[in-house]
């Protein structure tokens, strides 16, 4: 078989009415972590669980249901599904450079939800994201030039968030959707943008205390999506901006739902 050959196939697996349904069922387990997160963020404005606000805190939060074990083990499928598709779609679907790009990152995302699931699984617990991004930021800052690197990466983080505050802001997920009835289309829109502009503060935030790691050369400063969140609840407005950016991970919850059912896949 040629390598011609082995892509075409690799192409139509991909590409199969069986992948695309566990794509689904994977953008279904997206929104459910989400929709935990959003719930853990809202506990932690009032005070009432001390449970990590991400996606760690999240996974914990299925383990602990009625047959959370198999839940767990639903949402490694529909992850190891979603990796794949958007394996396949980095290195067949996207034309773009920047396309590709974004294939890539959630390809990494989606292989880390994975592990931390089959982690949980294995070991009945899982690691915390805040942790894991302390420990990342002080071997990065130990390297020559490290605050420059981490510097760097921080502001690559702000990126990403003024992108997802643009990218809800002109609606450019519908390009994602398949045609749909008016008001279905009127519902994500409204889902979209609030879910995209509450991912873009919290990475906008979070790539804020990845830059006070560098100047201070503290990992420490560092932190995942629950520090950001806590950071928000610090502020003179905490509750009421905590409990809006909960909100719209709640509403990017019900997003990734109706994206289960609207997608291009």
């Amino acid at each position: 078989m040629t390598e011609a050959d082995t892509k075409a196939v690799a192409r139509q697996a991909a590409d199969s009415p069986a992948m695309d349904k566990l794509a689904r069922v994977g953008l279904v387990c997206r929104g459910l972590l989400y929709g935990l997160i959003g719930v853990l963020a809202v506990q932690v404005a009032f005070g009432s669980d001390r449970r990590e606000a991400d996606k760690s805190g999240a996974i914990s939060a299925v383990a602990g249901l009625p047959f959370g074990a198999v839940i767990l083990w639903v949402m490694v499928v529909g992850f190891a599904a979603l990796t794949v598709w958007q394996a396949s779609e980095a290195i067949f679907g996207a034309h773009r450079l920047k396309d590709r790009v974004e294939s890539v990152g959630r390809v990494v995302v989606y292989t880390v939800v994975c592990a931390a699931l089959v982690t949980m699984l294995l070991t009945h617990k899982t690691g915390s994201d805040d942790q894991r991004t302390q420990d990342l930021t002080g071997k990065l800052l130990e390297l020559p030039a490290g605050q420059v690197i981490v510097g760097a990466l921080g502001l690559g983080v702000i990126a990403l968030g003024v992108y997802w505050l643009r990218y809800g802001v002109k609606k450019e997920f519908r390009k994602q959707l398949r045609p749909m009835p008016t008001r279905a289309g009127s519902v994500m829109d409204r889902l979209g943008l609030a879910g995209y502009l509450a991912r873009g503060v919290i990475a906008g935030l979070a790539g804020v205390f990845v830059i006070q790691s560098a100047v201070t050369f503290d990992p420490d400063k560092a932190g995942g999506i629950d520090a950001t969140l806590r950071a928000l609840a610090d502020t003179p407005a905490g509750l009421w901006l905590l409990a809006v950016v909960a909100l719209g991970l709640l509403l990017f919850a019900g997003y990734c739902f109706g994206e289960a059912r609207w997608r291009r896949t």
